[in-house]
């Protein structure tokens, strides 16, 4: 998912690059009611946060099965799509094949990216920050080849995801294969972002629950309902996750 400038020894690396994690990803992330769900939110607030992409370039790091990439060559835009893991760009390939639309998938470093400065209209990356081993550097580089729209999106520090990604650390530290990944503050990524130039200008939350108590009662009715009182009561600004970030390039 990250690419040959990371640590080659993180989690990251292997576990993307596994044949079988690979075939069976989209099943585990976007199966069943709960992940079609996931899914549909995804694009919709990708789509509106991108904005009009019809003749646009636009780069989608950490593509994995293309989903992101996919969903926006369907709206007319040029993409290019990057992963490191060419098992993933290959799941990636023959999904577009079958939508019928032929975005260019190629194997790179989300921490070096091999494009000009400003070569994108826009730039999005989706499930990379928090697996990534240097944040920072990745965000640095989406926002040298972005020209004027960064889209990304991280698990919340103020959330469920916050005792889900303690749990794991601790398992990795003990020596487990796991995906300990890492939570943010939105002020953290805010701050990030104005360092290379680029203002949040909206933002989207999703669960206040955790995904995995949602996906194992397995209702889209009971998790939309549920969500939408949580909502009205003010805990999705407070608490939701994960957060997805569109930020501008700021005039100078």
């Amino acid at each position: 998912m990250t690419g040959r400038g990371g640590d080659r020894s993180h989690y990251s690396y292997a576990v993307y690059d596994d044949p079988a994690t690979a075939r069976g990803f989209d099943a585990a992330r976007f199966g069943g009611p709960i992940g079609a769900l996931l899914s549909e939110t995804q694009e919709r607030v990708l789509v509106e946060f991108v904005g009009e992409v019809a003749g646009c370039r636009v780069l989608d790091v950490g593509t994995g099965t293309g989903r992101a990439a996919i969903a926006l060559a369907r709206r007319g835009a040029l993409v290019t799509g990057v992963d490191a893991s060419a098992e993933m760009l290959c799941v990636a390939e023959a999904r577009a094949r079958e939508a019928g639309v032929s975005p260019a998938f190629v194997q790179g470093d989300a921490h070096a990216l091999q494009f000009a400065d400003r070569a994108f209209d826009a730039c999005v990356s989706l499930r990379v920050l928090m697996h990534t081993p240097d944040w920072r550097r990745c965000v640095a580089e989406l926002c040298r080849v972005a020209r004027s729209r960064v889209v990304l999106d991280y698990p919340a520090a103020l959330s469920a995801a916050s005792l889900q990604a303690l749990a794991r650390r601790v398992r990795a530290a003990a020596g487990a294969r796991v995906e300990a990944y890492r939570v943010f503050t939105e002020g953290t990524v805010r701050r990030e972002l104005a360092r290379h130039g680029f203002t949040v200008t909206g933002a989207h939350r999703q669960f206040v629950l955790p995904i995995a108590l949602h996906k194992a009662v397995g209702s889209r009715a009971f998790t939309e309902g549920l969500e939408a009182g949580l909502a009205r009561a003010g805990m999705l600004r407070l608490a939701g996750s994960p957060v997805t970030l569109v930020a501008e390039r700021c005039r100078s």
